[in-house]
């Protein structure tokens, strides 16, 4: 069973066993507009929690995505190179950036559930 947790930079990461699917949340591409580029991370490289992973580039401007939690590159989401607009048409399912093996569960259990992460993006 997976299960899905939120960063206050508007990351998600969905665990299922071990491993973690990693993207950016739909507010976050309400924020940034229309995605135009996003560079991935090399497979193999090991991300520690809130380490820099990955850019998205939009018409408005460029942003950092960062780890939510710790691991080591498993996959990319190769087709945003080809179409980066699927971030923006799917941002927590086909629009997903890049794969970890073995993520930390105590830096996932420390992230906001889909409640706790609605409510934070309530108050913005």
């Amino acid at each position: 069973m997976s299960e899905t947790r939120f960063t206050d930079q508007h990351e998600w990461v969905r665990v299922d066993g071990d491993a973690a699917t990693v993207g950016i949340t739909r507010y976050a591409t309400e924020q940034l507009g229309d995605v135009v580029f996003v560079e991935l991370p090399a497979i193999g490289k090991t991300l520690l929690k809130g380490a820099e992973a990955a850019v998205v580039e939009s018409v408005k401007a460029a942003s950092e995505v960062y780890s939510p939690v710790g691991g080591t590159v498993t996959q990319v989401n190769d087709a945003l190179n080809d179409d980066p607009s699927k971030v923006n048409g799917d941002p927590e399912g086909e629009g997903w950036f890049f794969k970890l093996k073995s993520p930390n569960t105590v830096d996932f259990s420390a992230l906001m559930t889909p409640e706790q992460y609605a409510d934070y993006v309530k108050g913005l």
